[in-house]
């Protein structure tokens, strides 16, 4: 973990290099690929040892599947052998070598990679196979239209930038920032018609990185101080059990969860400020011309904390990671498209059983959350102050219905999952079923599902920007002009 933070402390600095000395406007495309690269390698070499050549075999086999299979197929077969491999490396770092240590290890990287090779075949298979008119509006502005070279492969898959903590970024954002083409973004004026203008010098992301610092900052101060005084166990303690009131208990389970994930903002956030220091991560500008730095932003803590459905709290919850499960899965389910979401991701986070009781808990707590939303919301939404009185009501479900559900994903193991579930009465699993038997659950139709507007009163503003950036693909591409690349991005922007 040492390892951990020494290497993104020292790829922050680099990208700070990387962004005043190989600025696109001095340097070629090659020798930002290059020194990306080896960066990237160095890093995980320093950090992980010779487990590091991991991800160079997973990168270099997938990219041999592309060339050999070819377009038709090669998404499929990439994403079978990656997250096999991935799934083979977890199994014998879990159950061989250290089961239930929470240890920085290569099953980290390993899964941002696995990311990034699925979400390229499937944009590859897009742009080359598949006809344009049988896209999603999102799907086309992602299709890459031209087999990437080695270099430019291993560069999206090992930049020190994401090697280590990700995020995942799609392959055409990667190589538009590569190659200097960021910052020809597309402006909206204040009155919705559309103003296309191009900045002629770079934004500085001086600002950005700074906030985000600070926000590490506080978050690893918080983790260090706070989080061991409330420890998750702590929930299935004997004691604690036979002696607190339901109300505590409940209490207890929220604050010890909410003091749980200081860790990942620290770890997310400071990935972010890596790349935008490097000059990566520009979203163009508000209404107002301010500078947005959030384009593979991974987590939005306000709108977690406060989120009033389980929806809102996974949308605004490793956002990345979010956006490739619907993108490799849930528009291209056939059947039940949510459970396979799930079940998708729960394979990919790993091994341990809590994972999978976690996210099974999950297909629960989304469905029956669903239900409740379109049959009963309508019904507080006209008086402001009822529609705030139910915003409070749903975001307390909210809070207490995630701290239950992501309990066993903390525990790891069976048997204390269960324990606590057992302890509990599984009150929250009945619930759900219950709901899911009494009220009809409307069908949506995948890919067109629109967000809903479950937000709190008080956050309403800063939900209707994440509605932006949740939708918001970037549409650069070499055999794409300028013009078509903006048009692009206006309609995922409008989807």
């Amino acid at each position: 973990q040492v390892n951990f933070v020494v290497c993104q402390l020292f790829a922050l600095l680099a990208a700070v290099w990387f962004r005043t000395y190989l600025h696109s406007s001095k340097t070629s495309p090659f020798i930002r690929h290059v020194v990306a690269t080896l960066l990237g390698l160095y890093l995980a070499l320093f950090c992980f040892g010779w487990y590091a050549l991991h991800f160079v075999i997973q990168s270099g086999i997938s990219y041999y599947i592309m060339i050999i299979i070819g377009v038709e197929n090669m998404h499929k077969y990439c994403f079978v052998f990656a997250l096999g491999y991935l799934t083979v490396c977890q199994i014998t770092r879990v159950y061989i070598f250290d089961y239930g240590q929470y240890s920085a290890d290569f099953s980290g990287p390993m899964m941002i990679i696995t990311q990034k090779i699925t979400s390229l075949a499937f944009e590859i298979h897009d742009g080359m196979f598949r006809k344009n008119e049988d896209l999603t509006p999102s799907q086309r502005c992602l299709a890459v239209r031209r087999m990437p070279s080695l270099l430019e492969y291993l560069s999206y898959n090992c930049n020190f930038m994401g090697i280590l903590a990700g995020p995942l970024c799609s392959y055409k954002d990667y190589i538009t920032f590569i190659e200097g083409r960021s910052y020809q973004l597309q402006q909206s004026e204040a009155n919705g018609k559309e103003d296309t203008k191009y900045e002629q010098t770079d934004p500085s992301p001086n600002i950005a990185v700074a906030q985000k610092l600070l926000i590490c900052g506080l978050s690893l101060l918080f983790h260090m101080t706070i989080t061991k005084t409330l420890p998750v166990e702590y929930n299935i303690d004997d004691n604690f059990r036979a002696t607190a009131s339901w109300p505590v208990r409940f209490f207890y389970l929220y604050v010890s969860l909410m003091a749980a994930r200081p860790k990942y903002y620290f770890a997310w956030t400071l990935a972010d400020a890596i790349n935008n220091a490097a000059g990566f991560g520009f979203r163009g500008y508000d209404k107002n011309g301010v500078t947005r730095w959030d384009l593979i932003s991974n987590l939005r803590i306000q709108q977690i904390e406060f989120s009033t459905s389980f929806k809102m709290f996974l949308d605004n919850w490793n956002i990345q990671t979010a956006l490739w499960l619907k993108r490799v899965c849930y528009e291209r389910a056939t059947f039940s498209p949510t459970i396979q979401t799930f079940i998708l991701s729960a394979i990919w986070h790993g091994v341990y059983p809590g994972y999978y009781l976690t996210f099974l808990t999950g297909v629960l707590m989304t469905l029956a959350a669903r239900a409740i939303r379109n049959n009963i919301r309508h019904y507080f939404v006209e008086s402001p102050a009822v529609k705030l009185c139910y915003d409070i009501v749903t975001w307390m479900a909210t809070q207490v219905a995630i701290s239950y559900t992501v309990v066993p994903f903390v525990l790891l193991s069976v048997k204390p999952s269960f324990t606590f579930y057992s302890s509990c009465y599984f009150c929250l699993h009945i619930a759900s079923i219950l709901v899911l038997l009494v009220f009809p659950l409307k069908r949506t139709q995948k890919g067109s599902e629109k967000h809903e507007s479950v937000q709190p009163v008080w956050s309403r503003k800063l939900e209707e920007e994440s509605l932006l950036q949740k939708n918001n693909y970037s549409t650069t591409n070499n055999s794409f002009s300028q013009k078509q690349e903006i048009t692009c991005r206006y309609q995922a922007l409008k989807q």
